[in-house]
């Protein structure tokens, strides 16, 4: 995954500095993981992530996230660089959801724009929503995000103004933006179950053709296989959250037509609100007949990948599916291979992907292939996997097979 970078090779709006915590919870090899996402994710929205700043504690500071002492450390850092322009510092990003009372402090006292990981992912959201059904989900987010922070930014806007005599408006001020912003979610609410309903319409009219969602972890390669089977042209790019709307197309393997779906790719600690405000687009994940679980196999943590999935895929929709697990980018995967002499355990980074292939085939009772959608390698293979679970539930629904000679169009509706 990407990271820091020694030498900026791309074009940033700003620099960021990066702050994570080591707990009990969180061993310093998890904070490394979780910060490095961080990272990506700050690319993702246009920001370089300068530097990172790492803290020990039991649990985060109720009123700083980090210790006081640390704060300092990271605002001598802000202030060491303000003077050189392309090393000066235009936020400060915390790899957790902030408290509203640790956003007005630490911004007090940093004196510098403040972004936590859920306000950073809404923002990247904010970013690619194309469809108005993407922007509508967004914009509801955000707003239940923005809600309990109103005296954070009315304060924030007081300073602007100079702050003299602005107490009494001030607090009538937040009543008001408080009402207009509830008035906006109830609005947005309302949108959403029209649009849901338009979309429950259009799933029904598909007919009972099998369906097959394209499931997995942010950026593992769901668009391009999406491209590559069903010969269409959506949006893929080596960034997170590329795809956020669904795309249903109809795709045809040996005469036999079936509709696949992708789907918004998951991530460690996606805000709740989104998805609550994205439970629409996961309907295709409900009403799917099979999963394809795509994995970038050659991410160094693919297995707390794999587990932030399943976990969120339980939590969307308690039937048990039938499951393809197709492990991506083969063609990137590298391994340290352990000297014979060492007799101390195998690591992750040890296993061969031969060794990795067998422990998956024989765990997943052989329901899995691997591939490299990029090199077009095992792509049969894979065609052939998925031609299997279709006709299994396709046969048990079209015992005669009469359905295979009626037309439909590329959503599944019959002509």
């Amino acid at each position: 995954m990407a990271s820091n970078k020694d030498i900026k090779t791309e074009i940033y709006d700003e620099n960021a500095v990066l702050v994570g915590l080591i707990t009990p919870q969180q061993n310093e090899q998890k904070a490394n993981e979780y910060i490095n996402e961080l990272a990506f994710l700050c690319e993702t929205a246009g920001a370089y992530p300068q530097k990172k700043f790492f803290q020990r504690l039991d649990y985060p500071n109720p009123s700083t996230f980090v210790g006081p002492g640390k704060l300092e450390e990271i605002k001598a850092y802000i202030e060491e660089v303000k003077e050189d322009p392309e090393r000066a510092i235009g936020l400060v990003i915390f790899d957790d959801e902030l408290s509203p009372k640790q956003l007005k402090i630490i911004e007090k006292e940093l004196e510098i724009k403040i972004l936590d990981r859920t306000s950073l992912i809404l923002d990247i959201f904010a970013k690619r929503a194309q469809t108005s059904h993407a922007k509508t989900q967004v914009a509801l987010a955000q707003y239940k995000y923005l809600l309990p922070r109103l005296t954070r930014m009315w304060t924030h806007l007081e300073r602007q103004r100079g702050g003299i005599g602005m107490r009494g408006p001030g607090e009538t001020q937040i009543e008001t933006d408080r009402r207009i912003i509830l008035d906006k979610i109830s609005l947005l609410k309302e949108q959403l179950i029209d649009i849901d309903k338009q979309k429950s319409v259009q799933r029904k009219n598909r007919g009972k053709l099998v369906r097959v969602a394209l499931v997995g972890y942010t950026n593992v390669g769901k668009s391009t296989i999406m491209n590559m089977l069903s010969k269409s042209d959506v949006f893929a790019e080596n960034k997170l959250f590329a795809t956020l709307d669904t795309t249903v197309r109809k795709v045809t393997i040996s005469n036999l037509p079936f509709l696949l779906s992708d789907t918004v790719g998951f991530i460690r600690k996606l805000p709740h609100d989104l998805i609550e405000s994205f439970k629409s687009t996961l309907d295709e994940v409900r009403e799917a007949d099979i999963l394809v679980h795509v994995v970038d196999i050659s991410h160094p943590d693919f297995e707390d990948q794999v587990e932030v999935v399943e976990k969120t895929l339980a939590d969307i929709d308690k039937t048990q599916k039938p499951v393809i697990y197709v492990f991506n980018k083969i063609d990137a995967f590298t391994y340290v291979k352990k000297d014979e002499d060492d007799l101390t355990p195998k690591l992750r980074e040890n296993y061969s992907l031969e060794e990795l292939k067998q422990m998956w085939m024989a765990k997943q009772n052989n329901n899995c292939i691997f591939i490299s959608a990029q090199e077009h390698t095992n792509i049969e293979e894979l065609k052939e996997k998925i031609y299997e679970k279709v006709k299994e539930i396709h046969v048990q629904r079209f015992p005669y097979n009469d359905f295979l000679f009626q037309i439909y169009d590329e959503d599944g509706n019959e002509e």
